[in-house]
């Protein structure tokens, strides 16, 4: 009897623990999704240095505006991104967060999201918001990793 019991506790834990990944999965690809379509509905805004609104984006303002219209609160730059948010992946999904440096030895300078297809939305200094291919001539070499939040 007490071992039927104990069985019933483990395949309630076991299940519930299940239900509880998927859930946080869900809610992730909400946040990624929502976070990817306001990015969006800004393509074409002008660069701002230190802009945080659609009158004028830099490259953390942008990735910081649209996490927070999907609910995910993140610091202000590139680097406090990287290095408090999140978990480093090594295959990237829509909604990944993409870093750049000057070089591999750098501190993160840029961030750019994501957005599946070989392709990420950023604030360009140059162009404003755009979508540019992931193996950018410019952006390629700086690349130093990916977190997912």
């Amino acid at each position: 009897m007490l071992k039927k019991i104990i069985s019933a506790i483990a395949i309630t834990i076991g299940l519930s623990s299940v239900f509880a990944t998927t859930g946080d999965k869900a809610e992730a690809a909400y946040y990624h999704t929502k976070a990817i379509s306001v990015a969006k509905a800004n393509i074409g805004v002008p660069y701002r240095w230190g802009g945080m609104s659609p009158s004028g984006f830099d490259c953390s303002g942008l990735v910081k505006y649209s996490f927070g219209k999907a609910g995910k609160v993140l610091p202000r730059t590139a680097a406090e991104m990287y290095y408090t948010k999140g978990y480093r992946v090594g295959s990237l999904q829509a909604g990944d967060l993409m870093f750049f440096a000057p070089n591999k030895a750098s501190k993160p300078t840029h961030v750019a999201m994501y957005i599946g297809a070989g392709k990420m939305i950023m604030a360009s200094s140059s162009k404003g918001v755009i979508i540019t291919n992931t193996n950018n001539i410019y952006w390629k070499p700086k690349y130093i990793g990916a977190k997912r939040i």
